[in-house]
This record gives structure tokens, sequence and C-alpha cells, in this order.
């Protein structure tokens, strides 16, 4: 593959490798990366468009829905549905399992996604982004929530849109995960950033330090670790939080370095989502080279009880996610 291809032949390039390919797998992907370049054109007018605020709406998990966390989950929606390549989705946005019409026969995927990652930043022009995951889906008849309480190794393809500077898309299918940037002037996403990997040194470290008062002591101490000075493994490192979950691991994708988001005394399973946060990134930071964890046991093994549940998350370098599971269990101190 040589830098500056399309999307869509990367993709058909890939599935030449499965004699059974269809190209079911790429027109739906290719709608959603159609969906993404909609959302981004009305991101970077959102001073200009209607979507800035608060749509006066309650989410499932009580939270104040964003005017912008609707419109994208119904074009995301829409753009999918349309390809009759789809079954059924879950979103941050809905309660339960969204029946596409007329495809619960014929459709070979499901689809999990969050709309819009840290939609509360558009206000002020910081990087928010979409994470999206693809199974395959296994029941006959209409898909119900058992078809998405499945453990992330069992993902087709996972991916994110961020919409910064420029519009990337990062997605994995198995086969190292690549990174596409939006060329406005053709409308194309064009291979920017093949086979990614992790660095082998870090450098950031990323998590909401104002909560460190609910943390437990493995936490702060791990966190004390990454501030030492010790110039032989690297540190101090620099402390990055964006409050965005895709911006913060996109970052640390390209420069190095782990996310956490702890649970703690008031949210002992803290607040990313398992099935359409967590999992995805998980698959994309193995894929890296990178780990993803909960503390305890790596996220892409972990099956979800809930399509809502949440999760502790240690996500990036892999020795940096080591670590960190080491002073969480107990078995390193500063």
């Amino acid at each position: 593959m040589e830098v500056g291809e399309t999307l869509t032949r990367f993709i058909m390039e890939q599935g030449r490798k499965y004699p059974d390919a269809s190209g079911d797998f790429t027109q739906l992907m290719v709608e959603l990366t159609r969906a993404g370049k909609m959302i981004a054109n009305t991101v970077n007018k959102a001073g200009l468009a209607n979507i800035l605020g608060l749509s006066g709406t309650i989410n499932v998990h009580g939270e104040r829905v964003e005017k912008l966390d609707e419109w994208a989950n119904e074009v995301i929606l829409k753009a999918a549905a349309g390809t009759g390549r789809l079954a059924a989705a879950v979103s941050e946005e809905l309660e339960g399992v969204y029946q596409v019409p007329g495809g619960q026969e014929q459709a070979d995927y499901i689809l999990v996604f969050d709309p819009v990652d840290g939609s509360s930043n558009i206000d002020v022009n910081v990087s928010i982004g979409t994470i999206f995951s693809i199974f395959r889906k296994e029941s006959v008849g209409p898909a119900g929530e058992a078809d998405f309480l499945r453990p992330g190794c069992e993902q087709v393809c996972a991916g994110y849109l961020i919409y910064g500077s420029s519009t990337m898309l990062v997605y994995t299918t198995g086969q190292g995960v690549h990174g596409f940037t939006l060329d406005p002037a053709i409308g194309e996403f064009l291979l920017s950033n093949e086979s990614i990997r992790f660095p082998e040194s870090s450098t950031y470290y990323s998590v909401n330090e104002s909560y460190r008062n609910r943390w437990e002591d493995g936490m702060r101490a791990y966190v004390d670790y990454l501030k030492q000075e010790d110039p032989d493994s690297g540190r101090p490192y620099s402390g990055r939080y964006i409050g965005s979950l895709v911006a913060d691991f996109h970052r640390n994708l390209l420069k190095g370095g782990i996310f956490m988001y702890p649970g703690d005394s008031k949210s002992p399973t803290g607040k990313l989502r398992l099935v359409y946060e967590a999992m995805p990134l998980a698959f994309i930071a193995e894929q890296a080279g990178g780990a993803a964890s909960n503390g305890r046991d790596p996220i892409s093994g972990l099956r979800s009880e809930s399509l809502h549940q949440t999760v502790p998350l240690f996500i990036g370098s892999a020795p940096d996610v080591s670590v960190a599971e080491a002073f969480l269990q107990g078995r390193r101190g500063g």
C-alpha cells in the first residue's frame, strides 16, 4: 500500500485476502465513513450551525444530551442502515437494541458506536470523535441483546474518527492499525499512517487528577511513580488530559503513553462503557502493540453483562499498562 491511497481501495485490497469476502463489509465501512464526513463538516462550522448546547433531553445514563449527540446518532444509523448489510445497532444514545428495518434476515453485521465522544468540548473547539465497532451477527432472526454481549476478541473491525485540525479515521480489522486523513478538496479519506504502532518509549499519562482523593492507594501510588524523576526509565512523564477519550488515546497512540479512567469510591466501575468505548479502543491498542486492561484483566477478554455496562480502563503502551496493573494489584509500590 502507498501513502495517499483511498480508503475504499485499501479495504478492497485487504478483502482480497479472504476468499469468501462478499463486499458487504466494504460497503458498510464506506457508509460509516460517509457519515463521518457529514459529522466532520458540521463540526467544522459548529459556531454557525444550530448544533451547540444541550438538546433538553436526558439519555439512558441520566446525562444531559448535547444537540450534536442526537444529530450524529441519527446520521450514523441512517448511513449504516441504508446499506442493507446491518441487522441492528447499539449506541450510547439508545436505551436498547435498534432493529434495522428489513435487515434481520439477510444482514451479516451488527454495529456498536459512540456517536460523539467528548461532545461537551465542541463549544470550546477541542477535538472530539466517533468510536465504532462491528461484529458478525450470530443469531437467527432479529438481533437481541445477546448478540452484543460478547467479548471484544470477536470484533470484526474497530475504529474511530477524530475531528480536529484535520479529520482522521483510524481502524483495524485484525491486520494492523491504519490511519486515513480526510482530504476536503476531494472528499476522500487517504492513507496517511500505515501500520501504526505505539512508540517503544512513553511520554504521556492521561488521567483526571481532580478525582485523586477518591482513588484507591495503588492508583495514587502509580501516578506518583509516573511523576518521579528517573531518566533511565524515561520518567517523569508529562501529564496531558483533554477530557475527550478519542483525543487522549489518539495522542498516546502516536506519541506513546497511557490513558486511565479508574474506578473510584464514587464510581467503582468507572464511567466508560465497555461495549462501545473500551472494547473498540482495546482492539486497536492491541493491534498497535499496546494493551488495555480494567486493572486486572485484558479488556478484550471481558464479556459485558449489559449494553451500557461501565468498566475501569487503562489503555496505551503495553509496558505502561503492565506496570499500572502491578500497582493496582499491590504487586508493586512506589
